[in-house]
């Protein structure tokens, strides 16, 4: 697979190894956590830095269910196999794992170059505490007595997001050795940079693939979307169609409910109620608040495949929270493509790619939203509105009006709100004097907003056409432009 952008990624992995190479982190030795969700391209990362370092590297991957003896067994085969360990790993190539995980990290350590810098990559991490409780406490020990006196950087890498946090938490082994980094899609920009595509369409692209390395890398130069999407739903075995029920099945074995929720969410359900309402029995009663909470719970805060959203402005406002599934591909996958395997096998991909060709304008428009945000809170074009460091939208019960943009200065609830706006992500038409007059209304009965600036954001705004009363007008250039 080629390897695309991930400059930032390379250049914050860079910095860590130059504080053992100069010597400067405090000990020899230095160790950062790497986490993500799966299939997001943590372990390709990796590896391109380690090849791009020049340096003797060792890279473990873990294997889930494999005995704790065996993963023992097979770190000593990854370091004896190690680039440029040759010299330094032969002592471990036929010896025999201990019995426990201090002595094989210590006989690891030992092996490990004194003199020169190496990298020590353990990948899924989750997989060996799995298989072995007593891992991490191992781990520490071996850190403190062994490895940290070495120019080693330690790379300790994980999908499984609740237990990675775990291993930085205040009450556990590993805690205060280790820095902290999230791994997340590819974006906007390295998307556009790896198809050739415009700005407008490489936003489209993110929407469908949603950065996923594996799903940006199968796109062809130059391709439009629908040949990418027609493509893709005529094959079975496409990763745009096979890696959504993949990563559920990774992250939700056998939880139906959870999948459920996920679901009802996909489909457009936004509130608990409407969730509760199409997850419930076959009897019509809603899921129990009982058992729907934690789910939201997990997904939202352990899994971080939901987010919740409160309206953003001056006056608080829980109850009115909102859910979306954050991760941009499976937010596609869901609405679009869930059944789409069974079209495929059917050679009838053609019914596929028609049922979303009906519905795109009206899904992509709300799902370009949180990209948006998400830009503007990196970096509102031409540097107006310092205060706003946060993006939010705002709604009231009745959802009328619904507001697409907020900006301000704290959130969940703001004390100064600089900007109210409107997306307008049509094909043709670029936002005009009906909309301004929509979004001026509408600002009116957002708490705190009243002398708030409005501004918009259009897929095709009008080039060199300023409208009167609105404070600036970005479109996809701009959007992209944030992550530049």
């Amino acid at each position: 697979m080629a390897f695309a952008g991930r400059g930032r990624e390379l250049r914050v992995l860079g910095s860590w190894l130059d504080r053992v190479v100069s010597a400067t982190g405090g000990s020899a030795g230095q160790a950062l956590v790497i986490k993500g969700r799966r299939r997001i391209g943590k372990t390709r990362l990796v590896q391109e830095f380690c090849a791009r370092s020049g340096l003797p590297y060792v890279f473990f991957q873990a294997t889930r269910g494999l005995p704790a003896p065996l993963s023992r067994q097979a770190l000593f085969d990854a370091v004896a196999e190690g680039e440029g360990m040759r010299e330094h790993g032969s002592a471990l190539a036929h010896a025999a794992a201990p019995d426990d995980w201090v002595r094989t990290l210590t006989a690891v350590a030992a092996a490990l170059p004194a003199g020169a810098p190496v990298v020590f990559v353990l990948d899924e991490v989750p997989w060996l505490e799995e298989a072995d409780g007593g891992f991490a406490a191992a781990l520490k020990t071996a850190w403190d007595m062994h490895l940290s006196a070495k120019p080693v950087l330690l790379l300790l890498l994980g999908s499984d997001l609740a237990m990675m946090d775990r291993l930085t938490s205040y009450d556990h082994p590993f805690y205060g050795r280790a820095g902290d980094y999230t791994v997340g899609p590819l974006n906007p920009a390295d998307l556009q940079d790896s198809t050739g595509l415009d700005a407008a369409d490489a936003l489209d692209a993110y929407l469908v693939t949603g950065g996923f390395p594996e799903l940006v890398t199968e796109w062809r130069a130059g391709e439009s979307v629908a040949g990418y999407l027609h493509r893709q739903v005529e094959d079975p075995s496409s990763v745009l169609l096979t890696t959504g029920e993949r990563s559920l099945a990774a992250e939700f074995p056998a939880r139906l409910q959870a999948g459920r929720v996920l679901r009802a969410i996909g489909s457009g359900e936004r509130t608990f109620s409407g969730i509760a309402a199409s997850t419930g029995g076959a009897d019509g009663r809603p899921l129990a608040h009982g058992t729907l909470a934690p789910i939201l719970a997990e997904l939202t805060e352990a899994k971080r495949i939901v987010a919740a959203e409160p309206p953003l402005s001056t006056r608080p406002a829980p109850k009115l929270k909102r859910y979306r599934i954050a991760d941009t591909y499976l937010r596609f996958w869901l609405a679009h493509l869930e059944n789409a395997v069974a079209q495929a096998e059917r050679g009838r991909g053609d019914v596929s790619a028609a049922r979303i060709q009906r519905s795109w304008s009206s899904w992509r428009g709300r799902a370009v939203e949180p990209v948006i945000r998400e830009a503007l809170a990196r970096r509102v074009p031409e540097g107006l509105f310092p205060e706003a460091t946060e993006m939010g939208g705002w709604w009231n019960r009745q959802n009328n009006p619904e507001i697409d943009l907020i900006g301000a200065d704290a959130e969940p609830v703001a004390r100064h709100v600089s900007f109210v706006g409107s997306v307008k992500w049509r094909d043709e038409t670029p936002f005009g004097a009906h909309d301004l007059a929509e979004l001026a209304a509408a600002a009116r009965q957002v708490p705190g907003a009243q002398d708030a600036a409005l501004v918009c954001v259009s897929r095709r705004p009008a080039p060199g056409t300023r409208i009167e009363g609105l404070a600036a007008q970005w479109g996809p250039e701009d959007v992209v432009a944030a992550w530049r």
